[in-house]
């Protein structure tokens, strides 16, 4: 089931997935049905396939033309906001009624970002550059970080989740999806277009229908990185000075990585080694939130990895402080529980535009406050993110803005 809302300046990617769909098609053992949207007078409009507007439901059937929709379509439901994540919940509880099954897969296909719900001035923002999940452009509504647990409330967990969005796979946001699915797949960073390996994914479901949550999860990361291996994908990435990085993570495991977060940020603000923290900020792999130009040297920029932030700051300890044993100890079994037992798999390819390597990712990314900057205008809600509440992330911010001033 994809949510694929491409009521945006992404609409032609959005098409061509769904064509993407089409190479591999639904079978006995497996249907495909997607939500799709588009619309007219934005930005990378395209008058392809009709060039009607409004919101579709299609049964995706094999095809071998890319340039045309061939799926029966199931109904057309008007200009309905796919940023309401009521719709999302409804067409998950509508295709779950019409087409029952064993195992559930549900993506949200769109623009993503992260933890944060972007200002929306007039309430209308449509310049493409501040978004969040499934952002409509034509009503400018989106589904909020703390709404996307509602959908699965609403219409039930499913097997596997995934983002086929930029920076969803970090704590703040897995962590409202921990009761949504077993099996959370999305990226710590941006998702470069053409986005996921959809044919040789639904290639591989089709000769294992019976993968459970995890192999799918696998299936997904492991196409992902054969697709972004190939030679035109790697000059892409060269190109465009990113990396590519996805993940699948349990997500029973998530109220634990809450806990030794917790633990660890803790022990580090007792050992109180700002020196250090300086450091592991300033030599963090952060992700793109800005640009060359905003972020010249990607400092002010606050997504970043995870593990590789708590490595660092052990690495750099002054291991003669009093509490440096504890909290080195703390980061150490933190980062064992990454790799070990939330991740089910990680892939990376490539450097940033700083020379890092996204070796450095491990599968889950954190907001780390960067050099004082403004990227973008959000609201202030951290505090109302179950992660939050369960870690109290907020208080370890607070103290890493401060330290190295």
């Amino acid at each position: 089931m994809v949510f694929m809302n491409g009521k945006s300046n992404i609409e032609p990617f959005a098409l061509a997935d769904l064509n993407r769909f089409e190479t591999v098609g639904s079978s006995e053992k497996i249907n495909i049905v997607v939500e799709i949207g588009r619309s007219k007078g934005l930005d990378n409009d395209t008058t392809a396939d009709g060039d009607w507007a409004g919101v579709r439901r299609y049964y995706v059937t094999k095809d071998a033309d890319k340039e045309h929709i061939a799926s029966p379509m199931l109904a057309d439901i008007g200009n309905v906001d796919m940023g309401d994540w009521k719709e999302a919940a409804a067409f998950l509880k509508w295709t779950r009624n019409a087409y029952p099954a064993k195992k559930y897969l549900f993506m949200i296909w769109d623009h993503g970002w992260g933890w944060i719900d972007p200002k929306k001035p007039g309430d209308n923002l449509v310049d493409g550059q501040h978004k969040s999940i499934s952002h409509d452009f034509v009503t400018g509504n989106y589904i909020a970080t703390t709404e996307m647990g509602k959908i699965f409330k609403e219409a039930g967990k499913v097997d596997l989740y995934g983002s086929m969005a930029c920076f969803m796979q970090m704590a703040e946001v897995a962590y409202e999806l921990k009761d949504a699915a077993s099996v959370i797949v999305a990226s710590e960073e941006v998702i470069q277009l053409p986005s996921l390996n959809f044919e040789d994914f639904f290639a591989l479901l089709e000769k294992n229908p019976s993968a459970g949550a995890e192999q799918a999860g696998v299936y997904l990361v492991d196409t992902f990185k054969e697709m972004y291996s190939r030679p035109e994908y790697m000059q892409m990435l060269e190109q465009t000075k990113y990396g590519t990085q996805l993940s699948a993570i349990r997500a029973a495991k998530l109220p634990l990585l809450a806990r030794k977060t917790a633990k660890w940020a803790e022990l580090t603000m007792a050992a109180g080694d700002k020196a250090a923290l300086a450091r592991a900020k300033t030599e963090v792999l952060r992700f793109e939130v800005g640009d060359e130009t905003t972020d010249p040297d990607k400092q002010i920029s606050f997504y970043g990895d995870l593990y590789n932030f708590v490595e660092l700051a052990g690495r750099y300890a002054d291991k003669s402080l009093p509490g440096a044993k504890e909290a080195a100890a703390a980061g150490e079994d933190l980062n064992r529980f990454i790799t070990g037992e939330l991740t089910v798999k990680n892939v990376w390819l490539g450097k940033d535009r700083t020379g890092k390597e996204y070796s450095n990712t491990h599968g889950i990314a954190i907001n780390i406050p960067g050099k004082p900057g403004n990227l973008i205008e959000y609201y202030p809600t951290y505090s109302k993110l179950a992660f939050e509440q369960a870690a109290g992330w907020s208080k370890f911010m607070t103290y890493l803005e401060n330290a190295g001033k």
